[in-house]
């Protein structure tokens, strides 16, 4: 049996770790002036410098020797060939078949899937095609020009970011906006300037049950039927879905064509290379959603085929495992230094602490070691008058991920080269601190506090897809060595059930929560708009049904 923390390369890094505690990164530049060369990594126009680490040679080596015995490269190769590694839900993970731009098949229970996911590129592209165009037009005959997606978690958050970092490839005729939040003033305060002529809305959910985006969805009909002449028959131009429950998307009122199939083998916070990439192929275009998949196949090649000690998404997973669990470091910063990245920390929290914030390993036995950071971030150099002041005086141990990208257009020039600079400069002051001051002062920075720094040749499809790629199999990687099951949500299917238990049960009093949930239910109920003489939405989630009218 694996396992983890007994095993003899464990016990070296935890040695390790006591003898190296009062190293300092700045020393082991001195003692190698080649440690940058050493310790960088270039795949395409990506580009890694993990030198400002608390590492060694013999560390690194150790690390290594720990994904080694390690079933890493077992589920990797059963990753990529279909296998079921998600072992509680009983299926395969294939976000990589999505992107798979060789001719290798890729097989679930003896079927290749390719021809499926070809299949469904091309509907992407047609339709992507015709709203581009102005070929698909709403019920008054005008182009589309508004395109709202409905969804939450990986039907948002992934869209989401891809289309906001790549906003300078965005159709000139096109407007984009994102609807998740189930509180009604989320998608009131969108719908408010939108012309529903000229409006189209995506519905990604993928099982169509999901309360959030039922209820959104729902609101959003009844918006729209409040203004479109002939009401039902007018959905068919207005409304698409993205969703593996087609009766129930068709019931909704969506037209079979224009509902974009994807499979239970994509997990959600994976699923932006599918069909719920819809927006993205609408807002950069289907060829850019094609350089988006080939980037990420780049680097899934990269991670298949590359020796581990030069495998960017292991490196980056194993100083990870370093700093949590032998280190104690509880979480992850990302900072892009790139407003078009402003959505990438929230789009890595969900990767990251959905896949491995679990504390049961792979075989159902509970673990006794530290699992997923908890991760955040945000723009800099925003941060840096924001939190930056723990990161370098605080108590509390944080690893940080620069992220920025080089090239930047002649307007904002001058504004680029002082946002790098920046960057690099605090990069090094964490590094170094203030070598300078008189260490017992307030003013001292004591430094020694680790970076990596990933750096985009530019802001393109391509390279971006490369970028959530690498995350993504870093995110796989850890889980591997921590011997966890990185692909399944229970605490995330709890929330749901309970919040359509209280749902259902807060009008009649139930006496089967807690008290404090009890009161508050009541006061929750207390405050409960009259029915009498309003609209009504009536969801049955279980069914994924929906049903608007008079109340």
């Amino acid at each position: 049996m694996y396992n983890l923390s007994q095993s003899v390369t464990w016990k070296k890094l935890k040695h390790l770790a006591e003898q190296t505690a009062d190293d300092r990164i700045a020393d082991a530049f001195r003692d190698n002036p080649n440690r940058f060369d050493e310790m960088s990594l270039r795949l395409g126009g990506l580009f890694l410098d993990y030198s400002k680490n608390r590492v060694s040679p013999e560390i690194l080596s150790s690390l290594i020797q720990l994904a080694e015995h390690s079933p890493l490269r077992q589920r990797r190769a059963q990753m990529f060939s279909g296998d079921i590694i998600n072992v509680t839900e009983k299926r395969p993970v294939l976000h990589t078949a999505l992107r798979n731009r060789g001719e290798d098949p890729v097989e679930v229970n003896g079927q290749d899937v390719m021809p499926e996911i070809r299949a469904s590129l091309e509907k992407l592209k047609v339709f992507s095609e015709k709203v581009r165009e102005g070929q698909w037009l709403g019920y008054s005959g005008k182009r589309i020009r508004h395109v709202v997606n409905i969804g939450i978690g990986g039907s948002d958050l992934g869209p989401n970011m891809v289309c906001r970092a790549l906003l300078h490839h965005r159709h000139p005729e096109l407007r984009f906006h994102f609807v998740s939040n189930v509180d009604g003033q989320h998608i009131h305060k969108i719908l408010k300037p939108l012309n529903p002529e000229t409006t189209l809305f995506i519905v990604s959910t993928k099982t169509f049950s999901t309360q959030e985006t039922l209820l959104n969805a729902n609101s959003a009909k009844t918006w729209f039927l409040e203004n479109a002449p002939e009401g039902d028959a007018d959905i068919a131009q207005h409304f698409v879905a993205v969703s593996t429950n087609q009766a129930a998307a068709m019931e909704f009122g969506i037209k079979r064509e224009n509902i974009f199939e994807f499979w239970a083998w994509v997990g959600g916070r994976y699923s932006l290379w599918s069909s719920i990439g819809l927006p993205i192929a609408l807002s950069i275009g289907y060829d850019g959603f094609i350089e988006l998949l080939e980037g990420a196949y780049a680097m899934d090649q990269h991670f298949l085929h590359a020796p581990l000690d030069q495998n960017m998404p292991v490196i980056l997973a194993l100083i990870g495992i370093w700093y949590i669990n032998f280190h104690g470091a509880e979480t992850q910063a990302i900072i892009p230094y790139d407003q078009a990245l402003h959505q990438l920390p929230a789009f890595l929290q969900q990767l990251d602490m959905e896949s491995n914030g679990k504390s049961m390993d792979a075989d159902g036995h509970p673990i006794d070691y530290a699992t997923g950071p908890i991760v955040w971030g945000q723009t800099g150099s925003n941060g840096q008058h924001a939190f930056f002041q723990l990161l370098h005086q605080g108590t509390r141990f944080v690893p940080i991920d620069f992220i920025a990208s080089l090239k930047s257009d002649e307007k904002t020039a001058e504004h680029h080269f002082a946002l790098l600079t920046n960057m690099l400069a605090q990069a090094n002051a964490f590094m170094n601190g203030d070598q300078d001051g008189d260490a017992q002062t307030h003013a001292s920075c004591p430094g020694n506090r680790p970076s990596n720094v990933l750096l985009l040749d530019e802001m393109s499809p391509h390279n971006l897809g490369a970028l959530i790629a690498l995350y993504e199999h870093k995110v796989f990687v850890q889980g591997a060595i921590w011997n966890i099951n990185s692909f399944d949500q229970w605490g995330v299917q709890l929330g749901k059930r309970l919040a359509t238990e209280i749902s259902g049960n807060i009008k009649r009093q139930s006496t089967d929560y807690d008290p404090s949930t009890q009161g508050l239910m009541a006061i929750v109920k207390h405050h409960l708009p009259s029915s009498k003489g309003r609209k009504k939405t009536v969801t049955n989630i279980s069914a994924g049904k929906t049903k608007a009218g008079k109340a």
